[in-house]
């Protein structure tokens, strides 16, 4: 008897990694399942994926799993325009939001033919931020001092040993509102049909919301998880017998061991300080 149960669990296993290789096979018709967690700070290895899934004959739609309090805005800009030229193979895009698709999360999302939130997904935090942290009067209690030798007088803002100017606050405020501009637009392009210009300005002051709110403004389209997701990317593709397939995820023993979050952030800061970032 206990043979026979064990030969049992064996063919049970066998079924489902032969179902996992198989689904994965570019044959037939497949709705791909793309995750984008985390900070978004380097937008390669999505923007790659998403370049693949393109030239896939057999991939007929791709949903988007987004679990991301934003990040750095080059990198959001990415791959939103990854998912534009996604769809213009004709293929239809659906984004799924998981616990939080917030700021350059939601930016992300932004161009997806149709839009799944649940109703406490926190998004929203629509705007541009920027932080500057003087460690001046510190250093000076310990004796420590520095110096800059510039280019420019705008060469070395941020400095975190000296206060910012006038000047230089203005050039900030100048800067990030020309990137804010940049978001409204990005989010019009593709939702200007639900939601107005003026009505969107005034929930665009980086106040986060929750996907109930979200459906009720226009910046989502429905109340649903990953299986809605999918069953509208089939219905969009015309494709209702398609195979989903989770497109794997490439991650480092580290980044297994100790999560992806740490370096990410690391990496956010040293690359820009201006971000979509959703920040409590």
């Amino acid at each position: 008897m206990k043979r026979i149960l064990f030969l049992f669990l064996l063919l049970i296993i066998a079924l489902v990694m032969f179902s996992a290789v198989v689904s994965r096979l570019p044959v037939g018709d497949r709705v791909a399942i793309l995750r984008v967690s985390g900070v978004i700070v380097n937008p390669m290895p999505v923007v790659k994926k998403i370049q693949k899934l393109s030239r896939d004959k057999s991939v007929k739609a791709l949903v988007i799993r987004v679990d991301s309090p934003g990040g750095s805005v080059g990198a959001s800009q990415e791959i939103y325009r990854a998912i534009e030229r996604f769809k213009a193979t004709g293929k239809p895009v659906v984004v799924s939001m998981g616990n939080v698709a917030a700021s350059g999360g939601y930016y992300i999302s932004a161009p997806a033919d149709f839009i799944y939130a649940n109703e406490g997904t926190i998004t929203g935090s629509i705007g541009v931020i920027v932080q500057h942290v003087a460690y001046r009067e510190l250093l000076k209690k310990i004796g420590v001092s520095a110096t800059s030798i510039k280019t420019g007088k705008f060469k070395d803002t941020l400095n975190p040993f000296r206060e910012l100017t006038p000047e230089e606050k203005k050039y900030l405020k100048d800067t990030i509102t020309e990137v804010y501009e940049q978001f409204l637009s990005s989010i019009l392009k593709y939702r200007g049909d639900k939601i107005s210009e003026d009505r969107l300005r005034e929930v665009a002051d980086g106040r986060v919301i929750t996907g109930q709110s979200a459906k009720s403004l226009g910046l989502v389209d429905e109340i649903g998880g990953i299986e809605d997701a999918v069953s509208k990317a089939k219905e969009l593709a015309g494709v209702p017998e398609a195979r989903e397939f989770y497109v794997p995820e490439e991650k480092t023993i580290i980044q297994r061991l100790i999560g992806g979050e740490i370096k990410e952030l690391k990496l956010l800061n040293s690359y820009t300080p201006f971000f979509y970032l959703m920040n409590l």
